[in-house]
Order: structure tokens, then sequence, then C-alpha cells
């Protein structure tokens, strides 16, 4: 099978999540990375083209200038999917140029700035008939995809609570240092992280994951933001109740102040029936509680596992698997919507994914802004 040809927007020297997306892309096999614009200083661009192997002629100034030169080549030859791994503020006007000219998108959250820039891409996604894939890279976790499926059958009964949290700590040593090591990290910064730090950053990956998880969708949320120092223009810490409909109820807390944490995302689906917990930080086993039944721990690479979740899976029984198999799986399965293959719904985070993180990030900061009131998700 002939590889993808992949292009890179951002994600050169020293990024981690660059080298995070192409070891992913090479886990799958799917891909070649062949060109791209890595760094906005060109000099830099070219020094990492050269570490990595990739040809000069194609590691380009600019995004336009990328555009123009692949569009030139013979169509077996030019990038097929482009891989946009840049600050948040820049993801919304190269996605839509890349879209325009007919590339396919790998692309880092939140999608965009704002909402309305999540609808038109939407909109172009649809009028171009392209893959958009969202690297929501917890949904490629085997046992997220189990969790998914279960709760598909019925089997936790009615769902009566859902409760997600992420907390980090890595903040901490930035925010009490000095004024410029403040001004220094772009994701304190409007201009550059959009609306929200906390909740846009990683409080979005429990939202995503709960309606990954339970194919339910968050109608309304109340919020309480805390940027925890005066000097600090964006939320670093919060918490948001979830209405689900007039008798689910939920909560995401999120936090980037957490002492000691790292990357500590859980989420548990509690049923009248069962209920399923699943910690990021210890991936390979999902428990399923209940009040009748001793608890059941599921484990990747075990036949009793659904069929998604089994073909989720990179290595056998018992052999960890992390943050890249997952989203290696999430680019295994952008890989197969390319190529215009049957692929499960769920294999990838979509734009409509996309759009929905924007409703709720907006909506979040806008119930802490207007006094911690209900806000519809729209």
């Amino acid at each position: 099978m002939n590889k993808l040809k992949l292009g890179m927007i951002g994600g050169g020297l020293g990024a981690f999540i660059g080298d995070a997306h192409r070891r992913a892309s090479r886990i799958c096999n799917d891909y070649e990375l062949v060109g791209g614009v890595f760094d906005v200083d060109y000099e830099k661009s070219k020094e990492f083209a050269r570490n990595e192997g990739i040809d000069l002629s194609r590691c380009y100034e600019s995004v336009d200038d990328l555009i123009k030169s692949e569009l030139q080549l013979p169509a077996g030859k030019r990038m097929e999917v482009v891989a946009i791994v840049t600050p948040n503020a820049l993801h919304y006007p190269f996605a839509k140029k890349l879209l325009t000219n007919g590339f396919h998108l790998v692309c880092e959250k939140p999608m965009t700035m704002t909402v309305e820039e999540a609808l038109d891409l939407e909109k172009l996604v649809a009028e171009k008939g392209l893959t958009f894939a969202l690297t929501h890279t917890y949904t490629g976790y085997p046992m997220v995809r189990q969790m998914r499926d279960i709760i598909a059958t019925g089997a936790l009964g009615t769902i009566q609570r859902i409760d997600a949290q992420y907390y980090q700590g890595w903040i901490n040593s930035i925010i009490h240092g000095t004024g410029s090591r403040i001004t220094g990290v772009w994701r304190l910064d409007p201009k550059h992280a959009g609306v929200s730090s906390c909740m846009g950053d990683i409080g979005v990956h429990a939202f995503n994951l709960i309606e990954y998880t339970t194919g339910l969708e968050v109608k309304e949320v109340l919020s309480d933001l805390n940027p925890v120092k005066e000097n600090i223009e964006l939320d670093l810490d919060g918490t948001v109740l979830l209405r689900f409909g007039k008798n689910l109820k939920g909560v995401i807390r999120a936090s980037q102040v957490c002492g000691g944490e790292e990357n500590c995302i859980t989420i548990a689906v509690y049923g009248s029936k069962a209920s399923l917990k699943w910690a990021q930080e210890d991936p390979n086993y999902l428990y399923m509680l209940s009040d009748s039944e001793p608890t059941k721990i599921f484990k990747p690479a075990h036949g009793y596992n659904d069929r998604f979740a089994e073909e989720s899976h990179t290595m056998p029984a018992g052999h960890p698997e992390g943050i890249y198999e997952a989203l290696a799986n999430i680019y295994k399965g952008a890989a197969k919507s390319i190529r215009g293959e049957s692929f499960i719904p769920g294999e990838f985070p979509t734009v409509h994914d996309g759009v929905r993180g924007m409703q709720f990030i907006h909506s979040v900061v806008k119930s802490n802004t207007d006094g911690n009131v209900w806000v519809k998700v729209e």
C-alpha cells in the first residue's frame, strides 16, 4: 500500500506535539512526512528538515508557498494530507486555506478561536468532501473505545451521573516565576490561546471524552473559573456543572495548577445497573462496577472486548500502550477515510467534534463572565 504523503505546519525543533504527531504517523505506518512549514523562522525550519532527512525543496517558508508549490507537482507526488500543530490562533486561517485548495487535514485542538470559525470549517469540509481529523487523542485508547461500545449496548442501564476531570500542575512554576516568564508562554496570551487557557486546553478534552463515550450531548453548563493570580488574563482552574437533560447531570473539573499532577484525566459514567471508570495514566484498565457483582476489569488484547477495541491495540496482552499509540489510532482512522475505505464511526474525531469543542469553551467562559449562570451549549 502506498503511504499517504504528509505535510506538517509547525511542530519543528523542540516541539513536543509535533514529535508526537510524527511518531504516531510512523506507528500506524500509513504516512510519509515529505515536507512542511515547520517553524515561523525559516532557518530553523530548514534545520529541522535537514535533521529529519526531508528534501529542502519541500521545506517551505509559508503556508501559501507550500500550497502553491505542492499543487504544481503531479497528483501522485504532492502532499495529500497536512497536520496543523501550531498555536491555537493559527489553526483556522491555515485550515481554511488548505481545505480550500483540496488538502485533507489532521488538526490539533481546539480547532479554532471562535464558534463562527468552527462552523465555517465544518461547512467547508462538507462542500469539499475532505477528511478532517481533530486530534482529541484520548479517544484513540482501546479501553476508551471499549467504554464507548459497552455504553452503547445499554449495559449500564439508565445513565444517572457523569464525572470527568483533567488535572495538571505544570503551570505553577511559570506563574509563580518572573513576569517575563508569564508573558513568554503563549497559552496564557489570549491573542494566541483564545478565550480560555485551562478549559480551552484540557477541559475540552474531558468534555470530548464525555460526549464520545456516552453518545450524549451536553445541553447546558454553569461554570466557575479561576485565573489564580491577578495578572493572569485567562482561567487556569475551573469547575463546570453539566446538564444533559432533566434527570441527568454531571461535572467537569479541570486545573493547570494542581501541584504534582501530570496528565490526570479520568472519566466515570454511573448507571442504574453498572458503572464504568477509566484513567489516562493507567490506560490499559477499564473498570466496570456494580452493586450486585464483583468489579470487572477490561484490558486490551483480549477476546472479550468488542471489535473496535480489539482493532485499536498494537501490542500483545500485557505490553502497555500509551499516548503515541492512541494518537496513531486516530491517524489510522483518518488514513482509511482519506483512501475511501470503510471505517468504524469514532475512529477519529471529526470537524463536528471541533465545533462542539468551541461551543463548550465559549459557553463555559460566558457562564463565568455572566456571573456563574446556566448557559446553553450552542
